[in-house]
């Protein structure tokens, strides 16, 4: 690395000639050959058995869209050393009828007037310290980091009501015989001490958990406090975070319509932007919301799916495209996804996301040639090593309101996450800059 230029000595410029020394290494020639590209499309052979045709004559169920999305900015609220960061996040739970999309879904840019059709839009805000921020504790002592994110996750969730559903979450308490315990493998301010029972009938009205390393707050479940540095940072949960609220908005309006008119549920698509898994320290979340789909399912219907748009699987769609016909699904089986678009055994008998996906993935390709890769839950107690259509409930369904939520705004978008982007996703400018301003004026 060169040397930064802090006075008035040159800049350090690195050498034009060092790169020969890598490029003739013996151990870099042999690591470049040991390894292998992804394939293109021409090298790519699908597996007919796992093409399923699209049942478009099933009949209309679907009255109502939810749909979620989440965005995030970190702004630098002190530059000079120690530097210090915070997180704004912004989600967007849209509710809207199927005839107001489908009078919507022609136009090619979102106007005033089509925000005005949203039967309901609620924005959901939610502030982190992300790096050498402290919260000022009620004795009047700074905490550390560590505390500062676990409270501010513990008070999001308290003041938007999710403490109870998170309670109903994780001890399925929408079953006859809900669960008792869930473990916790540290605490979180004692790494050294032994697992921890979150036994339901100990957790108080504030939703926290005597300890005597320290009380623990429900959400702590999360384990979100294990990737939180104090030196370095919490910048790595701000992704695991986002895709853990985005669900629990979902679980929490779930929860509503079950509890006061559970048969309604089937007469909602529910779309979440991203892939339906929990990912990271979060990644323990999807048995319980696995089970929750199983129950829900076996009760009644329940339609959810979950949009990428980028990441391997959206390249690895536009390669094979022309592969699949209109009208068409390809399931992605395990062997696939280790033969073409992941690193890995084609033969490996763990599942591609079993720890953390509770739906597979599908690439579809709509009777207008738009291509959507998409994740569906699958009726099963593990991810499902050899798809078939039999293991989607509802794949018709789903797949055929798909194609009618087409967006003409982006390539291959779907016009509810369209809309919930639009009124939650935060700009680098003005929006950052904005942020920025608004956080020096009011911290200490």
């Amino acid at each position: 690395m060169a040397y930064n230029q802090t006075g008035n000595r040159p800049f350090e410029l690195a050498s034009k000639s060092n790169h020969i020394h890598i490029i003739k290494d013996p151990s870099v020639q042999a690591f470049l050959n040991s390894h292998e590209l992804p394939k293109e499309g021409e090298e790519i052979t699908l597996y007919e058995n796992y093409l399923v045709e699209i049942d478009y004559q099933i009949p209309d169920s679907v009255e109502y869209i939810i749909a979620v999305d989440g965005g995030d900015t970190t702004v630098p609220v002190k530059s000079k050393f120690p530097s210090s960061t915070l997180t704004f996040f912004q989600f967007g739970a849209n509710l809207l009828t199927i005839s107001d999309l489908k009078a919507l879904k022609e136009e090619p840019f979102i106007a005033p007037q089509s925000i005005a059709k949203l039967k309901e839009l609620q924005r959901i805000k939610f502030t982190l310290p992300t790096k050498n921020i402290g919260l000022i504790k009620e004795d009047g002592n700074r905490a550390t980091l560590t505390y500062s994110v676990r409270k501010a996750l513990y008070d999001f969730f308290k003041n938007h009501d999710y403490l109870f559903t998170l309670k109903w979450f994780l001890f399925e308490e929408y079953k006859s015989r809900p669960r008792s315990v869930r473990e916790l493998a540290s605490h979180p301010e004692n790494n050294s001490s032994k697992k921890i029972q979150f036994e339901r009938d100990k957790i108080d009205s504030e939703y926290m958990l005597k300890h005597a390393d320290g009380d623990l707050f429900l959400t702590d479940i999360f384990r979100l406090h294990e990737v939180v540095d104090e030196d370095l940072g919490a910048g790595g949960v701000v992704g695991y975070l986002r895709n853990l609220i985005e669900h629990f908005i979902l679980i929490d309006t779930i929860r509503g319509i079950y509890k006061r008119k559970k048969n309604s549920l089937s007469e909602v698509l529910f779309i979440k932007d991203g892939p339906l898994g929990f990912f990271g320290q979060t990644a323990n979340m999807h048995e319980p919301m696995r089970e929750l789909m199983n129950h829900l399912q076996d009760e009644l219907k329940i339609y959810l799916v979950g949009v990428e748009k980028s990441g391997p699987f959206v390249e690895h769609a536009q390669e094979i495209k022309d592969k699949i016909q209109s009208g068409q699904a390809y399931l992605l089986s395990n062997r696939y996804i280790y033969k073409y678009i992941k690193p890995g055994n084609a033969d490996n008998p763990e599942a591609y996301g079993r720890t953390s996906y509770y739906s597979s993935k599908i690439i579809f390709k709509s009777r207008d040639e738009r291509i959507y890769v998409i994740t569906i839950p699958t009726h099963d107690p593990e991810i499902v090593l050899d798809p078939k259509k039999d293991d989607f409930r509802n794949l018709d369904t789903i797949l055929k309101y798909i194609e009618e939520l087409k967006s003409d705004m982006y390539d291959n978008s779907l016009l509810p996450i369209a809309l919930a982007n639009k009124l939650v996703s935060l700009s680098d400018h003005p929006s950052s800059v904005l942020l920025e301003k608004f956080a020096k004026k009011l911290i200490k």
